[in-house]
């Protein structure tokens, strides 16, 4: 049975793309260049990504900043128009019901990007917790998404904005109504990469046309199509989450790191009293970061092993993702693992497929671009 197909599967198609089933969608995971090609184009040119399986919604009304404040972990409603913010939205027991971009049009109204795989859980997880309180419209069937990501990502795009430098002046999460191309869009300085750029959001019957321009413009100072293989790389390496696999309904936002997107004392909202409990009683278990040395590389599910202990009771913690640097040196992944094992230079022995396999604790990100 075919999957969904975002309105850039015939592009994909023309460039030679492999494609995959990823979440019930047909989606390139790389193309002819392959992951390391593109991985490299995206930290030393720029990338472009079809992202339109994500999901997306508006949220309206008069109580639209009351709606948005009980659903998030981070300050949404108090952001200023124009600003994108990172947040958690958490059940009452702190689990991670997703992590998405709010987008803050107005006081009264709101644009989020939501995780494709969870589209549908999300929307109703909203419609049952604040439906009473504010109109919920899903976009997503109307809705393309392109991302542009590298050291040239914000020039290109500005140039085919006009070259104006009104899209290169935008501060870092914030987003513009804009035209690109010739295609109205609203332009995004966000991405999920680890580099700078824009995700832009059209309507779906102008993404063709919009990818085509990009893709031929950046041609010749090196500009990729890239796949998810390369996104994925990509995102470990500037130690982003993946749902799925580092956050969902059983970890918190503080276990996994991202305590800076949760604002306690912004008011009420789902899950406060038992992250303020967390954060008062100490955490059981925290996400690390490691790095592999030797010819191994830990995949999702590797227990993380203190061959110490007595039999049966020697699994500590579970790798969530994993896999080779390819900017950086080494194997790389994440952990979760007792906050007494995450000390930064830490050993940590992890279980390769039968193998006992030493991993250092790495504080921070794998990968961190050149702001210069």
């Amino acid at each position: 049975m075919p999957g969904q197909r975002t309105p850039l599967y015939d592009a994909h198609k023309a460039l030679g793309a492999r494609m995959i089933d990823f979440g019930g969608w047909d989606m390139p995971v790389s193309y002819p260049a392959g992951t390391i090609k593109e991985h490299k184009a995206v930290r030393e040119s720029a990338g472009l990504f079809d992202v339109s399986h994500m999901g997306e919604a508006w949220l309206r009304g008069p109580r639209a900043t009351e709606a948005v404040q009980l659903l998030t972990t981070n300050d949404v409603g108090g952001a200023a128009a124009g600003k994108a913010v990172y947040t958690l939205l958490c059940r009452p027991d702190g689990g991670i019901v997703d992590d998405c971009i709010f987008y803050k049009r107005s006081a009264t109204e709101y644009f989020v990007i939501l995780n494709a795989s969870n589209t549908a859980k999300d929307l109703a997880w909203m419609r049952e917790q604040i439906g009473a309180m504010v109109d919920i419209e899903d976009a997503s069937a109307d809705t393309a998404l392109i991302a542009v990501q590298g050291p040239r990502a914000v020039a290109l795009v500005d140039n085919l904005a006009g070259g104006r430098g009104d899209l290169s002046q935008m501060g870092s999460f914030t987003f513009a109504d804009t035209t690109i191309a010739g295609v109205a869009c609203m332009a995004a300085r966000t991405g999920y990469t680890g580099e700078d750029g824009f995700e832009l959001a059209c309507a779906n019957d102008d993404a063709p046309r919009l990818w085509s321009a990009i893709l031929e413009a950046g041609a010749p100072s090196g500009v990729l199509a890239c796949g998810l293989g390369a996104r994925d790389s990509l995102r470990l390496e500037a130690r982003l989450p993946l749902y799925g696999n580092d956050l969902d309904d059983t970890t918190s936002p503080l276990e996994a790191g991202l305590g800076w997107a949760v604002k306690l004392e912004k008011g009420d909202f789902l899950g406060r009293d038992v992250l303020v409990r967390q954060k008062a009683d100490g955490l059981r278990r925290t996400l690390v970061g490691f790095r592999i040395d030797e010819r191994a590389i830990a995949r999702h599910g590797y227990h993380v092993v203190d061959r110490s202990r007595p039999e049966g009771e020697q699994v500590i913690g579970t790798v969530t993702s994993g896999g080779p640097g390819i900017s950086v040196p080494g194997s790389i992944g994440l952990a979760y693992v007792p906050p007494t094992a995450a000390t930064p230079g830490a050993t940590l022995t992890i279980d390769c497929r039968g193998k006992d396999v030493a991993a250092t604790v790495v504080k921070g990100k794998f990968y961190a671009r050149n702001k210069h």
